[in-house]
C-alpha cells in the first residue's frame, strides 16, 4: 500500500498541513500503516481544526473500512465499519424504524470519527454522548488489534472516546440504536427577546423533551442581547401523521438541495450580511408554535442541505469556538456573547444547548451544564485577543473547549481545562509505547512530541 502527499485542512480551512495520505482497504493494510509513525486516522474531515492532520507524517483515511451489517432486531444494535457515515447508517436504519442514538449537527461523520470525538447532540441532557451508546469496538493499535467493551477494558474504552485518534484506529463498532415510529419530529418553537429568557426556559423545561437547542443572536446588544429561537422536540409517533397522507412515516434523510461550488474571494459572511441574516431568521420564527412536524433532516441536520457550506466564509476560513461550563457558571454564556458583540466580532451561527452528566472519558468534552458553539469568520484583528480572554474566563469557571472544534488552544490552557489528560496518556502509552500516534492537534497542545 502506498500513499501520496496531500494538503489537508479541517472544516474551518484555517490550518492546512501536508502529509502522506494512505487509503487502506483491509485491516492488514491498517496494521502495516501503523508499523511506523507519526500517524493519525481521518474520516470525512468534519473536525473544524487540526486533529485529523499530521504534518510531515501519515494520515490514514478510514472510508475504505466500510461494511454495514443488518440491524439485529432482537437487540436493536448494528455493527458497521469505522468508515461508514451516520448518513449511511440512517439511510438503512430509518426505514427499519431505528435512529442513531446521538447525532451532531451533521450526519456526514464516520463512526470512527464519532468515537474519536465522542460526539454529542441535542439530547445530551437525557442520553449522554456517542460513547454511551457504543456496545463494543475493534481497535487497531501499534501493538495489534483488540476488541474493547466497557467491561473488558474500561480504561481503553473510555479513553478512546474523545481522544481524537491517539489510542489507535477504530476498525468497526457495534452501536445501540434508538427505536422510532416515524421519521418526523414533533417540535415546539418559542422566540425569546433576550438571553435570560431562553436560558430560564431551558433550565426549567428541557427535561420534558428529548431534544433541545437554541439559536442565539450574538450581534445584538442592550436589552435584546442574546435574543434566541428555542426549538425542542421528540420523535413523533406514527399516530401524529394520521390525516397527513403526503408524509411517509419512515422517509430516509434528504440529499443536499444546494451546493457552494467554489470559495468566494472575500467570503459571503461578514458583519453586515450576518446581521441581516440574523434579523430575518429571528423574525421568520414563530413567537410560539407547538407540535409542528419537522423532518429528521430539517430538525437535526439543516446545514447538510447545503453541500460545502464552509466555503461561504472565504479563503481565510472560520473557526468554531465551543465551550462548556457547569450550571454554577452559566453567566459565562452571557459574558461570551457580550464580548463578541461589544468587540464587533460576527458569529454566523451560535448554538446553545444543555448537557447532562459527562462520562468517564478523560478527554470527553461534555460536563453537566451549558455549552455554547460559535462559528466565527477569521479576519477581525481583535478576534485572537477576544478568544484568549474567553479562554481565561472559561478556564477560571472550570470549563473547557471542544477539541474536535478547536484550532488554537494553547498547551497551558489545555492542561488546565483537561486535568485528566495524564490518564489518557497512560492508556495511550500502554497500546502505543513508541508514540507513533500523533497529530497536529496533539503536538500543538503538548500531548505528543
Amino acid at each position: 500500500m502506498s500513499g501520496h502527499h496531500e494538503l489537508l485542512a479541517g472544516w474551518g480551512n484555517t490550518a492546512p498541513s501536508m502529509a502522506e495520505v494512505v487509503r487502506p482497504r483491509t485491516e492488514a493494510e491498517v496494521a502495516l500503516a501503523l508499523s511506523s509513525g507519526p500517524i493519525i486516522a481521518r474520516g470525512l474531515g468534519r473536525s473544524y481544526g487540526d486533529p485529523a492532520q499530521c504534518a510531515g507524517g501519515t494520515v490514514l483515511l478510514n472510508r475504505g473500512l466500510w461494511h454495514l451489517s443488518p440491524i439485529d432486531l432482537a437487540s436493536g444494535t448494528i455493527t458497521v465499519g469505522a468508515g461508514v457515515s451516520l448518513d449511511e447508517i440512517l439511510r438503512v436504519s430509518v426505514a427499519a424504524g431505528y435512529f442513531v442514538a446521538v447525532t451532531p449537527g451533521t450526519r456526514q461523520v464516520t463512526v470512527g470519527g464519532a468515537i474519536a470525538a465522542d460526539i454529542h447532540g441535542k439530547n445530551h441532557h437525557l442520553d449522554g454522548s456517542f460513547m454511551n451508546h457504543v456496545v463494543s469496538f475493534r481497535l487497531a493499535t501499534p501493538l495489534g488489534e483488540v476488541t474493547v467493551t466497557k467491561e473488558s477494558d474500561p480504561g481503553l474504552f473510555w479513553a478512546t472516546g474523545g481522544a481524537m485518534g491517539l489510542t489507535g484506529v477504530v476498525l468497526e463498532a457495534t452501536l445501540a440504536l434508538m427505536p422510532i415510529e416515524s421519521s418526523w419530529v414533533s417540535v415546539d418553537t418559542e422566540r425569546f427577546e433576550n438571553l435570560d429568557g431562553v436560558m430560564d426556559a431551558m433550565a426549567t423545561g428541557d427535561a420534558d423533551y428529548r431534544y433541545s437547542v437554541a439559536w442565539v443572536d450574538c450581534m445584538t446588544e442592550g436589552p435584546r442581547m442574546g435574543r434566541a429561537v428555542l426549538t425542542r422536540g421528540d420523535h413523533a409517533p406514527r399516530s401524529a401523521l394520521e390525516g397527513r397522507s403526503a408524509r411517509h412515516p419512515l422517509e430516509p434523510p434528504a440529499a443536499p438541495l444546494l451546493s457552494v461550488p467554489l470559495t468566494p474571494p472575500s467570503g459571503l459572511l461578514n458583519r453586515l450580511s450576518i446581521s441581516a441574516f440574523n434579523e430575518a431568521w429571528f423574525r421568520k420564527a414563530p413567537k410560539k408554535a407547538d407540535g409542528e412536524l419537522h423532518s429528521l433532516s430539517s430538525f437535526f441536520h439543516p446545514l447538510d442541505g447545503v453541500d460545502r457550506w464552509n466555503r461561504m466564509h472565504g479563503p481565510r476560513g472560520f473557526l468554531q469556538y465551543q465551550f462548556v461550563v457547569d450550571d454554577a457558571h452559566g453567566e459565562v454564556v452571557r459574558t461570551a456573547i457580550e464580548r463578541l458583540s461589544s468587540n464587533k466580532v460576527p458569529s454566523f451561527l451560535a448554538v446553545l444547548k444543555r448537557f447532562g452528566p459527562g462520562n468517564p472519558g478523560p478527554l470527553s468534552f461534555p460536563l453537566e451544564g451549558w455549552t455554547l458553539a460559535l462559528d466565527i469568520p477569521v479576519g477581525p484583528p481583535q478576534l485572537p485577543a477576544v478568544l484568549d480572554q474567553l479562554d481565561e474566563i472559561v478556564s477560571e469557571a472550570g470549563g473547557r473547549l471542544y477539541l474536535a472544534k478547536d484550532s488554537r488552544l494553547s498547551p497551558e490552557m489545555f492542561a488546565t481545562m483537561y486535568p485528566r489528560a495524564a490518564d489518557l496518556m497512560d492508556v495511550a502509552r500502554r497500546v502505543d509505547p513508541e508514540g507513533r500516534l500523533s497529530s497536529d492537534l496533539s503536538r500543538r497542545i503538548g500531548l505528543t512530541d
